[in-house]
């Protein structure tokens, strides 16, 4: 169906096609444009102020709006005297007598009537002679008409054909715009084909110059929107997610909800609705998390300087290992990330399957147990540790510094502390099924009503 500002479009234009026909048409009644800079040339060479006289009465008998000034001539000075309807034809009077050689100065004494039949008479006369060659050339004013009704007719008729639009375009969004594109050519070409015919074609040379910088002024003010209106468009063609898919787009992360004409429509894990524009979509970096089932997770833990960083890692990843929502392949990782003061930095990394296992249950649950595991075994997590001291040779002043952790005992397995829990948690009872409580949210939302949406699980995503 054809929207309906394109209806609105081509329903004013034919309305105002018989206005601007009717007003453009004196001007093709008319023999030219009057030169009002060219020099009135008289008879003799020699002029005198009769001639000038005489010739400035010939002027404005020739003309009904001048018809009544009355010329007077002495030492080139021209005083016009008498009557003129309005001031325009006072001024045209002046002009007149200006251009005529041998003229040193024009004196203005014209009274201005102002009367209503002076005034409305000569319009009726020109918009009587419009009439007339209207109804002198109505059959062509016809055939042209009848010829851009029909290339219009046509092309509203080739627009609204939805099954050939749907067909061709990947999605309905493209399927409207190549509908109303269709119907704004089928107008132009019907409008150009009836100017044609009218042998008019300097009007539309004159309006297409108008509207390109119309359309200059206006592209610069609605800048953003057609960028926005161009980024949706490509991104109905690439297909860069789907709906319910995880994506982080530059630094803002949620569930897609759908991609609508001017917006990307997003659910954050928090509940909140998210509406990214289409056009910073499209430039900016697009991370989907749902597109690779497998994730990896990690973290760090730090021990004391003391410990065996070694046996601390192969204990972790046995520990990994044991947890079922860890993926055997591709298996943990584990290594020594810094060596601090006071603490050795190990960081940990393990797989997963998003589709059985949510992402931040299991990182919980996993740092728990190797935490807990490296306790159990008598590995210590030191604490930084400040020591205060007052300074009694000077002012009083209280100082405060950092100092490293006691050296601890050597740790190895015959000196375990026995204090240290030795049950480990029960790793079964450890709940990492997927929330579905924020997808229950998109899927609802999607479910309503007729609400637009460009992605296409049918196509293939990018």
């Amino acid at each position: 169906m054809v929207g309906w500002h394109a209806r609105l479009l081509l329903a004013v234009l034919l309305l105002a096609a018989p206005v601007i026909a009717a007003t453009c048409m004196p001007s093709f009644a008319q023999d030219g444009s009057t030169d009002t800079t060219t020099p009135i040339a008289v008879e003799n060479s020699s002029t005198s102020d009769t001639d000038l006289r005489d010739r400035l009465r010939a002027i404005f008998s020739e003309i009904d709006e001048l018809g009544s000034v009355r010329p007077s001539v002495s030492e080139g000075v021209v005083v016009l005297r008498g009557d003129a309807p309005n001031d325009n034809a006072a001024q045209r009077a002046i002009s007149l007598a200006e251009r005529l050689e041998g003229v040193v100065a024009v004196e203005d004494d014209i009274d201005r009537t102002l009367s209503i039949e002076d005034n409305l008479n000569p319009l009726l006369e020109r918009y009587q002679g419009v009439l007339d060659a209207f109804v002198r050339g109505w059959p062509l004013y016809a055939v042209a008409l009848a010829a851009f009704l029909i290339v219009a007719t046509l092309g509203y008729a080739l627009s609204s054909w939805t099954r050939l639009w749907d067909a061709i375009a990947p999605n309905l969004f493209i399927a409207r715009l190549l509908s109303q594109t269709v119907l704004i050519l089928g107008f132009l070409l019907g409008l150009l084909l009836a100017l044609s015919i009218l042998d008019a074609m300097a009007l539309f040379g004159a309006a297409a110059g108008g509207a390109g910088l119309i359309g200059l002024a206006v592209g610069f003010a609605v800048r953003d929107t057609i960028e926005n209106y161009i980024a949706s468009v490509m991104l109905s063609l690439r297909q860069p997610f789907r709906a319910n898919d995880f994506v982080a787009i530059n630094d803002l992360e949620g569930i897609v909800v759908r991609l609508t004409s001017r917006a990307t429509i997003l659910r954050t894990l928090d509940g909140n609705h998210l509406r990214i524009p289409n056009a910073q979509v499209f430039k900016g970096i697009i991370l989907n998390y749902t597109r690779n089932p497998q994730r990896r997770f990690d973290f760090e833990l730090g021990i004391d300087t003391n410990n065996d960083p070694l046996e601390a890692i192969g204990k972790a990843e046995a520990t990994l290992l044991e947890l079922s929502f860890v993926l055997a392949h591709p298996a943990p990782l584990a290594g020594i990330q810094k060596v601090g003061d006071s603490s050795i930095v190990i960081w940990f990394a393990a797989w997963i399957d998003q589709r059985e296992t949510d992402f931040l249950k299991a990182r919980s649950g996993a740092i728990n147990a190797v935490k807990r595991t490296l306790e159990t075994a008598g590995f210590s997590f030191p604490e930084p540790i400040y020591r205060l001291r007052i300074d009694g040779a000077g002012d009083g002043a209280i100082i405060m510094q950092q100092a490293a952790a006691p050296d601890p005992e050597p740790i190895g397995r015959s000196t375990l502390k026995e204090e240290r829990p030795a049950a480990i948690m029960n790793l079964e009872d450890l709940d990492v099924s997927p929330e579905t409580d924020v997808q229950k949210q998109v899927e609802q939302e999607r479910a309503e009503g007729n609400q637009e949406d460009l992605l296409n699980d049918e196509r293939p995503i990018e």
